[in-house]
């Protein structure tokens, strides 16, 4: 990890005012920040942050693109990951508005542009690649050591993607997409007709994987996911295979350990286009929001079923987090913001900004 100075070219450092930036979301945290990766209109790379009750944002232009982010316990700092296959992830400090600290994915290395912190807000847990074999890990980080590198977890597998702590603090849930990348051919996907994707639990302190769960197709990429107050996990695929096929989208762990697929109906399964990007679950009710982007969709579900609830159109629909409560607030790569009610009702449009918003909020 490497100390840095504040950028000095950055174009909007520091904070400024949003004009018409006056709603706020029952039951957030009043003086919250919303984070996301966003690119400008002249396609710029920066980190956002919008505060929710004050109308304020500011942002921090970082060299690649970057995708996910997690909040550090105790903190007033959140960590985002560069976009698969960067290199690098950024702790932001959200009372300073500004970046604190950038660590490196090591030689050999690459993010998976995800990453969870445990309880104790001391150890990050991130996704990478070791380029040399392809092999998936979890890499853990010290933030009490200015994020030293402490030792990698591996996965048996290739490509994890996002996790989260599981309710015990103790074991992480991690969507393995299965797809095999090298930093010298971008994003090209190198093994689609092996590909070993899963849902999986893993032992974060012995580094024992519990669990591992396969989806019903072999190119069924399990790409992101949530984890329920209760230990239920939803998963969304992204599939690899013949873009005329019709295949589940959606998988649902219980706290008990049964693994199900969740069908949708086929009308709107091909509406989605194959793709689901991210998952909230509500923390007081039994609610997920799923965003499919490439579909214009969200979707609510009930996580103890899986029973679809309400289906809504959204146009590149984005990042989902939900409220604290039963609600969500979800970006558009359009530029917008939205509250969507947890009973169901249709979004309701907050604020456009001149960005493109990524996948995912923080």
């Amino acid at each position: 990890m490497r100390r840095r100075e504040l950028l000095k070219t950055v174009a909007g450092l520091g904070a400024f005012a949003l004009p018409g930036l006056g709603w706020a979301l029952p039951g957030w945290p009043r003086a919250s920040w919303v984070f996301s990766a966003v690119d400008d209109t002249e396609g710029r790379h920066y980190l956002q942050a919008v505060s929710i009750e004050a109308g304020r944002a500011f942002r921090i232009a970082v060299p690649e693109r970057c995708h996910g982010g997690c909040l550090r316990p105790g903190s007033t700092q959140a960590v985002l990951f560069a976009r698969r296959p960067g290199r690098s992830l950024h702790v932001i400090d959200g009372d300073a508005r500004a970046e604190v600290a950038r660590v490196d994915a090591g030689p050999g290395h690459h993010f998976y542009g995800h990453g969870v912190f445990e309880t104790s807000g001391r150890y990050l847990y991130v996704t990478a690649n070791r380029i040399e074999d392809a092999a998936g890990l979890v890499r853990v980080y010290d933030a009490e050591r200015d994020y030293a590198h402490c030792h990698d977890l591996p996965l048996d597998g290739i490509g994890p993607h996002e996790l989260r702590l599981m309710p015990d603090g103790r074991t992480l849930a991690i969507a393995l997409g299965g797809i095999r990348t090298h930093p010298d051919y971008g994003r090209a996907k190198l093994n689609l007709d092996v590909m070993a994707p899963a849902l999986m639990l893993l032992d974060r302190e012995s580094g024992e994987i519990t669990a591992r769960h396969a989806p019903s197709h072999h190119q069924l990429s399990c790409r992101h996911l949530d984890v329920a107050t209760d230990g239920t996990v939803i998963a969304g695929y992204q599939y690899q295979g013949a873009e005329w096929e019709r295949r589940p989208l959606l998988a649902r762990l219980s706290p008990q350990g049964d693994f199900t697929e969740i069908e949708l109906p086929g009308p709107l399964t091909d509406e989605l286009r194959q793709y689901t990007a991210s998952i909230a679950i509500a923390r007081s009710t039994p609610r997920a929001l799923i965003t499919a982007p490439r579909g214009h969709r969200v979707l609510l579900i009930d996580s103890r079923d899986g029973r679809l609830l309400a289906s809504h159109h959204l146009p590149d629909a984005a990042g989902a987090r939900c409220d604290g409560q039963s609600d969500f607030l979800v970006s558009s790569g359009r530029g917008g913001l939205y509250r969507v009610g947890g009973d169901g009702s249709a979004p309701q449009a907050l604020e456009s900004l001149a960005i493109r918003w990524d996948n995912h909020l923080t």
